[in-house]
Formats: structure tokens, sequence, C-alpha cells
């Protein structure tokens, strides 16, 4: 799955493994590691219903005033939350990822 970032402290994230963004720079390296390793999981995907046999991931698309929207766990509190985007074929091959929140905050 091709990646895109929507947020430039996100992109930090990923490739820096830090940032200095006020709201995840005092995410916990645990955190920061799990984040790391979804968006790697995100990217192996070919397409986002592949996302569905890495139970891990725990991939939701959500719905009301979410909708459009979907999310994978980064632990029980984090989520990162993503948009998926079709190809000129319908098949979703993109992803935007958007911001890591903590759940029910």
């Amino acid at each position: 799955m091709n990646i895109k970032f929507d947020d430039k402290a996100l992109e930090e994230l990923y490739v820096c493994g830090s940032t200095k963004d006020h709201k995840y720079k005092k995410l916990s390296q645990d955190i920061v590691k799990q984040y790391i390793k979804s968006v790697n999981y995100l990217k192996a995907a070919r397409r986002v219903e592949d996302l569905y046999t890495i139970k891990s991931l725990h991939y939701e698309k959500k719905k009301g005033d979410l909708k459009g929207v979907e999310t994978v766990w980064l632990n029980a509190q984090y989520r990162l939350f993503f948009k998926s985007l079709p190809d000129d074929k319908g098949i979703i091959v993109n992803a935007l990822l958007q911001e890591i929140s903590k759940h029910y905050e």
C-alpha cells in the first residue's frame, strides 16, 4: 500500500523515531515502535482488505461521526487514524495517515 502523511509530524516520527511536535513528542518509545511497525504493516499490504488478516492491528472502519476513517491499534490505548484512497481502478491501495489518538479522549 502506498503511504502518505497528512501531518508532517507523523512522517518525522516514522522516519526519525521522534518529533519535536508537541502533540507527539511525549509518546513513549513503545508507542513509537508500534507506530513504525503498524506503518510497515500498512506499507506491506497490497490492498486494505489484507489488513483484516493481521489480527494484532485490530483494523476497523469507523461509523457515525468518523465515517470514512479507519483505525489500527498501536496498543490498547492508542490508535492510528487514516483514510484509504482508491486507485484509478477502484482498488484501495493508498493510505493517508492522519493522526495518533488516545482512545476515549
